[in-house]
């Protein structure tokens, strides 16, 4: 029962941090390219270092080596002259000047086996900054862009239907509004010639409008003749 307590517990506290790693995303990648960029300076000090190291050896061998030249020049000569005591001391100085070199030569190798695999190393560690650089923009981009269309209202979508439906009654009572009145004004017009016909007829200009007796009667005797 202790130990799934303790596992329970450790869990919690996962889940905790990874929740306050999660909120703090955007934070802790700057911080971390932060360290990352200088972590590439400092790599691309260190690769300049080792050249500025590898130059001097290569500055302290040609010395050497012309040392040794003339050195040699020099014993030669003496060994012409039968100074063979002078000509010895410049062989001892000569031996020891050529094993200089040959340390010299291998230290000048060394650094520049270094210096590829570091100037490698170097151009992988900036070609992935770059990468990471481009991906924390589209990062922070993306979380502006869910931060804005987070900070409008929730209702929003639902007001703006709202407001189409309310607008589209309106446009519809002002449309039947527009239809009843032309219509009235088209029924008034009809009444108008209506009335006029009407009393033209009254007073005996045109046919009657409504038949009366003396015309009913007229029609009948018709009828009876036939």
């Amino acid at each position: 029962m202790f130990k799934q307590i303790m596992t329970l517990a450790r869990g919690r506290m996962t889940d905790s941090s990874l929740t306050v790693l999660d909120a703090n995303a955007l934070a802790l990648l700057r911080q971390q390219m932060r360290d990352a960029a200088q972590g590439v300076g400092k790599s691309r000090k260190a690769v300049a270092v080792v050249m500025a190291y590898a130059e001097r050896e290569k500055s302290t061998l040609k010395r050497i080596e012309a040392q040794i030249s003339d050195l040699e020049t020099r014993a030669l000569d003496a060994l012409a002259k039968d100074r063979e005591e002078l000509a010895a001391e410049a062989a001892e100085a000569i031996a020891r000047l050529e094993a200089e070199r040959d340390t010299t030569r291998r230290a000048i190798k060394t650094y520049e086996t270094q210096i590829v695999c570091l100037k490698s190393s170097l151009a992988e560690s900036e070609a992935c900054l770059r990468d990471m650089k481009q991906g924390q923009h589209l990062a922070e981009a993306n979380d502006k862009a869910h931060r804005l269309r987070g900070s409008m209202p929730s209702g929003t979508t639902n007001d703006l239907k709202d407001a189409k439906s309310t607008l589209e009654r309106l446009q519809e009572r002002q449309e039947h509004a527009d239809a009843t009145a032309a219509a009235l004004v088209e029924l008034s017009v009809g009444d108008n010639a209506e009335d006029l016909a009407t009393r033209l007829a009254d007073e005996g200009c045109g046919s009657p409008m409504k038949p009366d007796s003396a015309s009913v009667l007229e029609r009948l005797k018709k009828k009876a003749a036939k």
